[in-house]
């Protein structure tokens, strides 16, 4: 899954913020981590590389202002999806 039509928000040398008027996504070394709907904020959470490594998870953990314990419990609890998103 990509996000079609978007525009970067913050882009750094390993990372990108984008959007378009749907939704907001993190890649991390050029690979979709995580999405965010802009209107029902349902974050889907990619089920391989959401904590792949220690920098995707600092990329993760400012996105979505959370530890990845608390990710943890989000998903366990169904509040995040997990799928397929690359």
């Amino acid at each position: 899954m990509t996000i079609k039509n978007f525009r970067i928000l913050k882009q750094g040398w390993n990372y990108q913020i984008v959007t378009n008027y749907k939704e907001i996504a993190l890649y991390s070394y050029g690979t979709l981590i995580v999405t965010e709907n802009l209107n029902t904020g349902q974050i889907v959470l990619d089920e391989k590389f959401w904590n792949f490594s220690n920098t995707t998870a600092k990329h993760r953990i400012k996105f979505l202002n959370e530890s990845t314990a608390e990710t943890r419990k989000k998903i366990e609890s169904g509040e995040y999806e997990v799928k397929n998103l690359n």
